[in-house]
């Protein structure tokens, strides 16, 4: 099920958040963060309003999405980069999937003009999901991170939405 995230799913969101930094490039942050870091960002994003949502299985956070303005600067108001995590014990189930379903009707329902995914260019299972629900691919920064001792590509999709006219 989805819905949206409350302070009691942080710990969950640490967990998923976590083990991706340490396992993973689709994270470019060599560092782990704090409960007390997650409830701050928690508090961040529901002061701005950005959306916060998890997907529950038995009262256990399998996953969470969210998204961001694009930059900080007014001319950016209206595109928004998003971020999508599943525990990797849930896995090809089809729940990053439904989570961008919901964050994309969302964005809708709140006048994005577009939706921005930056992902490690080896991440072809994101790459995939991504481009099934209507991304394009748009460019490539080449050696953008370094993790995991080499040089990483960072690709970029989006997603046009109507957003405003002006």
């Amino acid at each position: 099920m989805i819905r949206l995230m409350e302070e009691k799913d942080l710990p969950g969101v640490l967990d998923i958040y976590n083990d991706i930094i340490l396992t993973s490039k689709a994270v470019y942050r060599y560092e782990t963060q704090s409960l007390e870091e997650k409830r701050q960002w928690f508090t961040e994003q529901q002061t701005i309003g950005n959306p916060l949502l998890v997907f529950d299985v038995n009262d256990t956070v399998a996953g969470f999405a969210t998204y961001s303005q694009f930059r900080p600067y007014p001319g950016y108001k209206h595109t928004m980069e998003h971020s999508v995590y599943v525990h990797k014990d849930h896995y090809q189930k089809g729940i990053a999937i439904q989570l961008m379903h919901e964050l994309i009707q969302i964005a809708k329902e709140r006048d994005v003009k577009t939706l921005v995914a930056g992902i490690d260019d080896e991440n072809i299972g994101s790459i995939k999901v991504h481009e099934k629900l209507g991304f394009e691919y748009v460019g490539t920064i080449k050696n953008a991170g370094y993790k995991f001792g080499q040089w990483l590509d960072l690709v970029f999709y989006q997603l046009q939405l109507t957003g405003p006219k002006a």
